[in-house]
């Protein structure tokens, strides 16, 4: 079965291309679960790996820094390879390996006890992190219908959502805690790969490329005709990318450093921090929908472009000046999280872009190579800031904003 033609209602999907579906979404739903488990506990574990006095002591920036560009790192390198083992093994089989690999690591950062310990558990789990994007985006591509690509990708966009949210209640819930017994939770997903490997086949586009075409190499994306596509892919990604984690990374820091909040309990700050990073991904969620109904109506590509548009647009302004905590939570920073509503729209613009058989691969390699620029900007901006003052850092990444906007319009839309 084609899923270019078929199913022009949910009623006709078939049971294969549901659980294709079902998987690639719990998959991205514990990918963001494990991914920010980290971000919102990152200054108050670190200050105590380090002993330190306070959060928003320079060393505790650094090294907390430091991690997170490792965890960027990894996703990048971890996308690429396990990217070339759903091209060699198949889709179904990568997607059990990296959610492993993810739910291990994940866990393990609870027995952390220096920060290079807990640097080292971060790097791996986001091996597998990276690696389940560039699985899960090729797997729904091959399986579901072209025409309801653009919903699929705002619906799977919404598991990372939700998995942030639920990492969100947990940090608020377990606030009284130690931060690292937040990292726990992180080995849940582990059980999921049981049911993948018993219900989740191989696509067919994929088994029968497998069988019928010769099998290309890594340097094939740089060769020919798909050279400029990878370059153009690789600079959308890291650009859009780097103002993103920018922001995801940063912006509770610079919540918990109002100068508003000093007079605050320390629990009660935290719970501030996961009220408003609930809000950023919950408005996240209706950006979503909005990405995938602005793709259908004017096309991927311009989708993408306006939606990076207004993300710069939203990031001026919540730092061109500077802001109360009121204004920041309940407003400017719900409407950043909107517009990330184009990360969704990667999933299936970006797949379609490379052959069958380098497709985990291509998509794996550019929007993950994105992410190593994305890993340096975190630090560079991080530790060319003000001292507990990060508002002028994170006016500076949107910058790079207008730039991917650019590039995204020059690529080719394949995917509809």
């Amino acid at each position: 079965m084609s899923p270019a033609d078929d199913a022009t209602r949910l009623s006709e999907l078939t049971p294969a291309q549901w659980k294709s579906g079902i998987a690639a979404w719990l998959g991205w739903l514990f990918d963001g679960l494990d991914m920010h488990l980290y971000t919102l506990v990152a200054a108050p574990f670190v200050m105590q790996l380090l002993a330190a006095a306070s959060p928003a002591d320079p060393a505790v920036r650094e090294k907390s820094s430091w991690i997170q560009a490792a965890f960027l790192v990894g996703w990048a390198l971890g996308g690429g390879f396990f990217g070339r083992v759903g091209d060699r093994l198949g889709r179904s089989r990568a997607l059990s390996l990296t959610i492993l690999t993810y739910a291990m690591f994940t866990g393990l950062s609870f027995v952390a006890h220096t920060w290079w310990h807990l640097l080292i558990f971060r790097f791996l789990s986001a091996l597998g992190v990276g690696g389940e994007w560039a699985v899960g985006s090729s797997l729904l591509t091959e399986t579901w219908p072209s025409r309801w690509r653009p919903w699929i990708a705002a619906v799977l966009q919404t598991g990372v959502n939700i998995g942030i949210l639920v990492a969100c209640l947990v940090v608020y819930v377990m606030a009284g805690l130690s931060p690292r017994h937040v990292f726990l939770v992180g080995i849940l997903p582990a059980l999921l790969v049981f049911w993948i490997r018993r219900n989740v086949p191989e696509p067919a586009v994929w088994r029968a490329a497998r069988a019928g075409e010769p099998r290309p190499s890594v340097a094939d994306l740089f060769r020919g005709g798909l050279r400029a596509t990878t370059v153009k892919t690789i600079l959308v990604c890291s650009l859009s990318l780097s103002a993103w984690w920018a922001f995801m990374f940063w912006h509770p820091q610079h919540l918990r450093n109002l100068p508003e909040l000093s007079s605050w309990l320390p629990a009660d700050r935290e719970r501030l921090v996961a009220t408003a990073f609930f809000l950023v991904i919950a408005v996240s969620i209706a950006g979503n929908f909005f990405a995938g109904w602005l793709a259908r109506e004017i096309g991927y590509r311009r989708a993408i472009a306006a939606m990076t548009l207004g993300s710069f647009l939203s990031m001026v302004g919540a730092f061109a000046v500077p802001r109360g905590h009121e204004s920041l939570v309940q407003f400017w920073f719900p409407l950043v999280g909107f517009f990330s509503g184009v990360f969704g729209l990667y999933t299936m613009f970006l797949p379609p872009l490379f052959p069958t058989l380098l497709r985990t691969t291509g998509a794996g390699f550019s929007y993950n190579i994105g992410r190593i620029v994305a890993a340096f900007g975190t630090v560079f901006f991080g530790l060319f800031s003000r001292v507990g003052d990060f508002r002028l850092a994170l006016l500076y990444t949107s910058v790079v904003v207008p730039v991917a906007a650019a590039v995204a319009w020059s690529l080719p839309d394949l995917a509809d």
